[in-house]
């Protein structure tokens, strides 16, 4: 049969990613206790198309992703996967972007119940012509914030609210930090975190360590922007910060992005 995808396009316009997106499959995310967790995964993949070139082979997207969709999946196999990609479509560069949620167990600050916090992630790898693969890790995670201004002008009480921390981080060759103590380090950093199983004195305990903890979306971000540049391999990351009001239709939002000087 005639393929049409490989006549030649005479407009000369190279295209930077094509390929799928919105793929929902299952993936195996290795964890920090050397197990596996299942998740379903939405992932988009995609390679740069030559101008010469009209169109990819978009089934060989799904060819690839479904071998995979059993298999543990971090940094290192999403290298090998781009590395397949780019060798079985014959293109220059590609990229992979998989979102998933990723359930964190979560113990009770009194009553010690566990339950599990779900959070948004994001791995993304892009291998370029005859560099190293690129990998960014991404998390948003949810945390309690209180007002240091309305601790300080009312005669009793605060307002609080929930808020979002959304970072993504790259690492130098040969580091790596799990998904779990990132999260751990992300809500060390609010008035404090979210949990979503607790009893009265837990309740009691957390309105009360908010109470104690007032930070402004500000010094959050800050906080965090410190706290990230401790730790050991990040090269980069972008961070941002945004509460959800409750004395306002609006939220408070601070992002930041640095390069990190070791």
């Amino acid at each position: 049969m005639k393929d049409v995808q490989n006549i030649a396009d005479e407009r000369g316009i190279a295209i930077q990613n094509v390929g799928i997106s919105n793929v929902h499959l299952p993936f195996l995310i290795k964890t920090k206790s050397r197990s596996f967790q299942s998740v379903l995964a939405n992932i988009k993949l995609t390679v740069e198309l030559p101008g010469a070139y009209k169109g990819t082979h978009m089934s060989r997207f799904v060819e690839i992703l479904s071998e995979w969709s059993q298999k543990p999946v971090s940094s290192r196999e999403m290298a090998t996967i781009l590395q397949e990609t780019v060798q079985r479509l014959d293109a220059p560069s590609a990229q992979l972007d998989i979102e998933f949620k990723y359930f964190i167990e979560k113990e009770a600050p009194v009553s010690k119940l566990k339950s599990m916090l779900d959070v948004d992630c994001l791995f993304s790898a892009r291998l370029e012509e005859d560099h190293a693969v690129e990998f960014t890790l991404g998390v948003s995670v949810p945390f309690t914030s209180l007002c240091p201004c309305s601790k300080e002008i009312s005669a009793y009480g605060a307002h609080n609210q929930r808020g979002i921390m959304r970072v993504q981080v790259k690492h130098e060759a040969g580091h790596f930090i799990w998904l779990e103590d990132l999260v751990s380090l992300l809500e060390a950093q609010a008035s404090c975190p979210i949990f979503p199983l607790l009893k009265r004195e837990d309740e009691k305990y957390v309105t009360e360590q908010a109470y104690e903890n007032p930070k402004f979306v500000e010094d959050i971000l800050r906080d965090l922007v410190l706290a990230l540049r401790q730790e050991p391999g990040i090269a980069w990351f972008a961070v941002e910060c945004e509460n959800y009001e409750s004395i306002h239709n609006h939220s408070a939002y601070a992002r930041h992005v640095e390069r990190v000087q070791k």
